[in-house]
């Protein structure tokens, strides 16, 4: 999808051109490689700009990805130094992070984006920016605004990650978390409340939920690719089950966690014995790893392909094991993470599933653990945010 505006002020014409991610049902691989021929009028001399941009703007957790995005000024000679390039984050209540600006050559990164946001550069008119070490906060849409002088135009592009949504309540019960807690639960969990393209994405996949729980945008939804009399009548289609926009800080339900790429292993610790859950965390800190979270055994299931037939601690006090090829007595025909409950702490029923971070990455966290040791607190960067009313 192109969106244009080109804006006639004087004898100056500024376009903004962004290939923006649409959602679709298609299947993942059905979309890999395909490419597209956007043509563009430019003003009306009739002049046509062709440009080719990948279907989808989409990448996962540790990766690098180009935000797409060039302009055309009228004339040719205006001076580049006079170009102002500025890119923003936009989320669903149309708070405004600043990314990224650039004028001339003077360039400006902010907050969690610093160090790893810079200019792609690839010739005249081009105001593309790559992100590195892509995080599952930096999901979402992002705003492409270019200024010459008095004149600005502006475009969208949308951030997609690859990853798996997962249901989540917490040790005390379902239905117990506002907004808010819905939030800290996933990212104590290695991941955030998911959108509703990616819930709806995971219903297209095959997942089916009988509880309705938090997305980010504010809204209360579940999926049903089953429909049964308990979770809204047995003759309503299959779909995605919207209750809309809640008050966030007075209604309670579960949550749908999305999460992406791992940054390390996580693995069945080989033991003699069961254990409990103090003696499985001190089994994984003396293995050199810590107990894996909830996601993170998630992302090893849906994207390592992680399939373990025995019943493990994790992080929340849970007991789960990851099913890829399902089989008698694995706990059903369908695939998926088992979940078993969160038993007394101190039952000697189960093994521990831990998880290692990739040694280039712990040694990137000493480094940088030894440079903001080394930094005052005024070079410390900070997240910037702003509200603007549409």
């Amino acid at each position: 999808m192109l969106s244009s505006q080109p804006l006639f002020l004087g004898t100056v014409t500024c376009l903004v051109l962004t290939f923006v991610l649409s959602v679709t049902s298609l299947p993942a691989d059905a979309e890999k490689g395909r490419r597209k021929v956007v043509h563009v009028l430019e003003d009306d001399t009739g002049a046509v700009i062709v440009q080719t941009a990948p279907g989808k703007v989409i990448t996962h957790r540790g990766g690098s990805i180009t935000l797409p995005c060039r302009y055309h000024h009228e004339p040719e000679s205006s001076d580049p130094n006079r170009i102002r390039i500025k890119w923003t984050k936009v989320t669903d209540a149309l708070v405004f992070e600043d990314v990224f600006v650039a004028l001339g050559l003077q360039q400006r990164v902010f907050g969690l984006y610093r160090g790893r946001v810079s200019l792609e550069q690839n010739g005249p008119g081009d105001a593309s920016v790559i992100i590195h070490n892509v995080t599952l906060e930096d999901y979402g849409r992002y705003e492409c605004e270019v200024t010459n002088d008095m004149e600005d135009d502006t475009g969208f592009v949308n951030l997609d990650l690859e990853g798996v949504v997962f249901p989540y309540y917490p040790r005390v019960g379902r239905y117990k978390l506002n907004y808010h807690q819905a939030e800290d639960v996933c990212k104590e969990q290695d991941a955030i409340l998911a959108s509703h393209a990616q819930l709806h994405k995971a219903w297209l996949e095959g997942l089916d939920w009988c509880n309705a729980g938090w997305l980010e945008d504010g809204s209360v939804q579940y999926p049903i690719s089953h429909p049964r009399d308990q979770c809204g009548r047995k003759d309503t289609p299959a779909g995605v089950r919207n209750y809309g926009y809640r008050h966030k800080e007075d209604e309670r339900y579960d949550a749908f966690c999305f999460t992406s790429n791992l940054n390390g292993k996580v693995y069945f610790l080989k033991r003699f014995k069961k254990v409990n859950y103090a003696e499985a965390v001190k089994a994984c800190l003396r293995d050199s790893s810590m107990v894996a979270k909830v996601g993170q055994l998630y992302a090893a299931w849906k994207i390592q392909l992680l399939d373990r037939c025995e019943a493990g601690w994790l992080e929340d006090a849970s007991i789960r094991y990851p099913i890829v090829n399902p089989r008698t007595r694995c706990g059903g025909p369908q695939p998926g993470v088992r979940h078993l409950g969160f038993p007394d702490l101190k039952f000697r029923l189960y093994g521990v599933y831990c998880f290692r971070k990739n040694q280039e990455n712990v040694n990137v966290d000493v480094v940088k653990l030894t440079q903001r040791q080394g930094k005052s607190s005024k070079d410390i960067p900070m997240n910037t945010t702003s509200t603007r009313t549409i």
